[in-house]
Formats: C-alpha cells, structure tokens, sequence
C-alpha cells in the first residue's frame, strides 16, 4: 500500500511534468550562490552586499538584520522554485533540508547538528524550551531582573502549569561597573534547594553588560555535584545578542540550552533562529509543537522515534517561510567568511571606540562597562536631561538611527555592527554633541 507521502510525491511528479522538467525545477533552487565569497575582515566589502540606504548611519541593525546578498539569493532562489512548483519543491526537500540547515548551524556556533533545532525567532525558542521543560509542583525557576519579556512570560506561563514558583535575582548593583566576582557571589547567593531552573540573558539589551556564562557555568556545575541527579540545576542561555557577535563555542559554555534569532547580528534570514541543547539539557524538555521530516515519517510508518535526532524532533513542523528558513546556511558561511575571531574583534573594537567617545561628551551617564570581557555589541547611556525616545528622535534628525532600550527603566543605546565604519562613528558621536 503506496504511503500518504510517497502518493503526494508521485502526484506532484506527474502534475509537474506537464508543466517543467521536475530536475530542471530543483536545480533552479539549488544552484550556487551569485555573490563573490569575502575575505576575512574586508569590512567595506560587506557592507557592500547590503541593500541599506546610505541616507542614514545605522545603529541599529541588531533590531532586525537587511539580507546581505548571499541570504537575499538564496531567498530568491528558493522562493522562484516554491512559486512556481510549490508541491514538488516541498517533497523534494523536506525529508532532508532541516538536517543540512541543522549542520551549518553547527559549523558555525558548534556542538553537533542533532543538538540543533530551527526555530522562527528567539522568542519561539524560548517559549519551546520553558514550555517543554520538565518541572514538579515546588521547583523553583531562578531567573534574572535583566531578562527580556519574552523570557519573563515563557517561565511563568510554565510555572503556572506545573505549580513551580519563578524568583528573580539581581546579579550586580550598577551595571557599568559590574564585575565577574559579583555575578558570581550574588549568583550563589540565590541558589536555594529548590532551585531547578537558572534562566539568564547573555548580554543584555538593557543595559549592554555580557554575563560571564563559563564561570557561571562552572559554579552551577560545582553545586549539582552536591545533588541528586533529579534535583540538578538546568541552565539555559538567551544567546541572541552574542549569536553572531562572540567567538565562542557554545557547546563549551556549560549551558543546557543557548538559544538565538538569526535574524539579528549573524544577518541571517529573517524569521529565523536557533536553539542547541546538551543531551541532558533535551533530556529535561518535551516536544511543544508536533514536527515534521523524520518525525513526520514516525507517524506515517516509515522510521522509529529513535532515529529522529532530537533537535529535528524539538524542531516546530508545519509550514513556514521556507525560502528563509531555508537560506540560513548563507548567514552562517557569510560569517565563516569573514572569520568569527575577526568578526569579534571587529564589533568590540568599534563599540569600544563608542564608549571611549560617549566618556568625553558633558552630559553623557555610560551605563553599559567599559571591559569587553563583560560588554558586546551594545552600549547604552542616558544624556543631558533627555528621555531616551527624545535622544533617539534627535538623531534621526540628523541622519542617525539609533534606539532605546524597551524596558521599564529605558536608556539610549548605540549598537555599532559590522556595516559600520569608524568615520560613522566619529560622525554620530559629533551629532550626539550638537543635539
């Protein structure tokens, strides 16, 4: 008896043939990429693969990133062949796609493809991984007052469900003069039996400061070896304002779960992110939305459970923007390209040279920490007597985009990325000076 899949595949053949060649169809969509590959660190090239209108000076491309070219034809690409034969396009390619996706995901950020689930955003995936993790009545979630809405709302959505209570802990007193030491006592500090769940943000849009997550790691390490193996601590990261930024692995950090948009510092499609887990970190969570490949093919009678990697199995099925989703690999090679070590050093060189300027301008409170060891791509500041939305406004005045921080405390923040040059920088710091 022909499979409901296989019978869908062999209709589409046969309904596609009368129309185009199916091979000629699926090269259409697969071919190389257009774009000349980049050297390392040749940032004039780069910025020379984006669309961005050169009438302003953009500081805040972290928001929602502009495809560079090799993203925006791949899009292209995929999206002629969906337009023009979507069902033949689509069986051809799901059974297989988010593994290949999974695999330039991890030759970017580290760890193994299995690990890696492909998400719509960074606020997709953190709902996932709160809504799946395995909680009992009294566990306690330990999160940080730093956090984004997102985070906030995912943990006590979850605690409302499984009767586990949320605690939010403050890890230093001022943000521009936050020290690993300090995380890391007031970390301990807050550390209670009942704490199953450590919850934080790597760098924080708030403020600017980057957690010392390793050493964070380690000393959550240190307390689960004092416990049972079903009272040791989870530790999940919101990785999506390092994603693209910092040279690391995330698969050394310590954490259980690092989860990231795309669509942010790394310019990958948008619409798109990623969550890696260690195997005792998916161990810990359950599967929130059904998904499709492998797991698909479960359901048909096709494959076991067991041969479906876990983070294709955590991965949400349904129809999505395939042409983006499917184009991420060209954000991860873009950035190979250009080098992750150049890269890091690149965007910490130029918000290094936006704090060192802010220091010199009368009115100007820096709030983000001058050490690249506990700052990223991101530097927030309050100026004169404004209100951020004013500061923000005045330099869109002057040719600037630049924006405030969307919490309940909000401050001015510049975030220079890798389109920007030092000159933009010299330039917005003078406008800042006459506003």
């Amino acid at each position: 008896m022909m499979k409901r899949r296989d019978f869908l595949t062999h209709t589409s053949l046969l309904v596609g043939s009368s129309l185009l060649p199916v091979s000629a169809l699926l090269h259409a969509g697969t071919e190389p990429a257009s774009a000349t590959a980049l050297a390392k660190a040749d940032w004039r090239a780069l910025r020379q693969q984006f669309a961005l209108t050169y009438d302003y000076i953009h500081l805040a491309t972290f928001l929602l990133a502009s495809h560079p070219k090799p993203v925006a034809d791949a899009i292209a690409r995929h999206r002629k062949a969906f337009d023009e034969n979507p069902a033949d396009y689509w069986h051809e390619h799901f059974m297989t796609i988010d593994q290949q996706i999974a695999a330039a995901a991890a030759d970017y950020m580290g760890g193994e493809a299995w690990q890696i689930a492909l998400t719509d955003s960074t606020t997709m995936g953190l709902a996932l991984v709160y809504s799946g993790l395995k909680l009992r009545p009294g566990d306690e979630i330990l999160q940080t007052v730093y956090d984004h809405y997102s985070t906030d709302l995912s943990l006590q959505l979850r605690a409302d469900r499984t009767g586990a209570k949320v605690r939010q802990v403050a890890l230093y007193d001022e943000p521009a003069l936050v020290s690993v030491d300090e995380v890391l006592g007031k970390l301990k500090a807050a550390i209670k039996p009942a704490t199953k769940v450590v919850a934080v943000t790597w760098v924080h849009s708030c403020n600017g400061v980057k957690l010392p997550i390793r050493a964070m790691a380690q000393l959550l390490a240190e307390q689960n070896k004092q416990r049972d193996e079903a009272d040791q601590i989870i530790f999940c990261v919101d990785g999506v304002h390092g994603f693209g930024i910092e040279n690391v692995d995330v698969s050394t950090l310590g954490c259980d779960f690092f989860i990231a948009g795309a669509h942010k510092w790394l310019f990958g499609p948008r619409g798109t992110g990623v969550i890696w887990g260690s195997k005792r970190g998916w161990d810990h969570c359950h599967a929130v939305i059904p998904s499709f490949s492998r797991s698909y093919d479960v359901w048909l009678g096709g494959s076991t459970q067991e041969q479906v990697p876990v983070g294709e199995h955590m991965t949400p099925g349904g129809f999505h923007s395939f042409e983006h989703r499917w184009a991420l690999p060209e954000a991860f090679k873009l950035h190979l390209q250009l080098g992750k070590a150049e890269v890091q050093a690149r965007i910490h060189q130029l918000n290094s040279q936006t704090k060192q300027g802010l220091q010199q301008i009368k009115g100007v409170k820096l709030h983000t920490p001058m050490s690249a060891e506990l700052s990223s791509g991101m530097v927030c500041f309050d100026y004169k007597q404004m209100a951020p939305d004013e500061v923000v406004k005045a330099m869109h005045s002057k040719g600037i985009i630049i924006s405030s921080t969307p919490y309940r405390k909000s401050y001015a923040r510049f975030a220079p990325s890798l389109i920007n040059s030092e000159q933009e920088i010299d330039r917005s710091l003078a406008a800042l000076v006459s506003v």
